[in-house]
């Protein structure tokens, strides 16, 4: 193309005639309405999941208001001085946070290379199982401590663990030294792991069965008949197919990197100590609700909040480049 041309101006499209237009617009509410009628009955079903959401997931987000606030709850909410980044600053110049920051990262990231792994292994392991009886056991047998709220969970680990448990009263019958497993800060990681294996690991298989069911036996088949061992099968055809589930959870497991459990590292924080057993959301909980600094849990809860959604953001991009969909793409 030459300057002149460049310089010549672009014919303009011819408008549209106002008539088709309002013609076309008429079809497409006809279309919508047709739609609702059609999804009424469902859309009626969703309603109270979706202002159940709203008002528990979404209306709570002004209160991070109060982060750039001295925030009182004696005080009009209106009425509290405002801050700005007063709050923030305090967070990042405290010590304790950075401790909590550091116990968090390191619990999340033992859990990912010793927990993550485990649900995918037993989901090929009950794919393997040729009996549906045998299989239909182990299901029932590895889904039910998910049922159990973290309170019994470590109150059987306290049964067997603790300084009065099975396996202390085994050493001391045998002259051996009693440990007290349970209140012991360099073994803490190693436990609260173990904890979370024993209680989620089952339950998390769920998505992989599902994933695995999806795939064509005549895979396997076609396989077997080339040759392939039952290990070149799971790695050819087994583990492709569950690589699309598998970076979608990790990308969710990044985002919910720094929450690691709050209910099972609260009740077992007084035992251990804070040193080993504070993470983000205890620090929080002591900050705010204990110590009755709202302002400044709200900034370090917010912090958080950013991290984690910068987490997922990043990993949702690393898996597009890796020519995953991710948990969103653009269209």
């Amino acid at each position: 193309m030459t300057a002149l041309d460049e310089r010549r101006p672009t014919p303009e499209a011819p408008p549209a005639d106002p008539a088709i237009h309002k013609a076309a617009t008429a079809r497409k509410n006809r279309k919508r309405r047709a739609l609702f009628r059609r999804d009424r009955t469902l859309l009626l079903m969703v309603l109270p999941a979706l202002l159940l959401t709203a008002l528990f997931a979404y209306v709570p987000i002004i209160g991070n208001a109060i982060a750039f606030q001295d925030y009182s709850p004696y005080v009009g909410a209106f009425e509290n001085p405002w801050v700005g980044f007063a709050n923030f600053e305090r967070v990042l110049n405290d010590e304790a946070f950075w401790s909590a920051v550091r116990n968090t990262l390191t619990i999340t990231a033992f859990q990912l290379v010793f927990f993550f792994p485990v649900p995918i292994m037993m989901a090929i392991l009950l794919q393997g199982l040729l009996s549906p009886r045998i299989r239909s056991l182990f299901q029932s047998i590895v889904y039910l401590p998910h049922f159990l709220s973290w309170v019994i969970v470590i109150s059987i680990f306290q049964q067997i663990l603790g300084g009065a448990g099975l396996l202390n009263q085994f050493l001391r019958d045998n002259g051996i030294e009693a440990v007290n497993l349970m209140t012991q800060p360099d073994t803490f990681l190693i436990l609260v792991t173990s904890q979370a294996l024993w209680k989620d690991a089952g339950w998390g298989i769920i998505v992989f069965l599902a994933a695995l069911s999806a795939i064509d036996p005549s895979q396997y088949e076609a396989a077997a008949m080339d040759g392939a061992g039952r290990l070149k099968r799971m790695w050819h055809i087994t583990l492709p197919a569950l690589r699309p589930i598998i970076i979608l959870l990790l990308i969710l497991r990044l985002g919910d990197s720094l929450s690691v459990g709050f209910e099972q590292l609260l009740l077992q924080r007084d035992a251990v100590g804070a040193g080993a057993a504070e993470v983000l959301d205890t620090f929080v909980y002591y900050s705010g609700i204990q110590n009755g600094d709202w302002s400044y849990a709200a900034a370090a809860g917010l912090i958080k909040g950013v991290i984690s959604v910068i987490l997922v953001l990043g990993a949702n991009k690393l898996a597009h480049l890796f020519g995953e969909a991710g948990v969103y793409q653009k269209s």
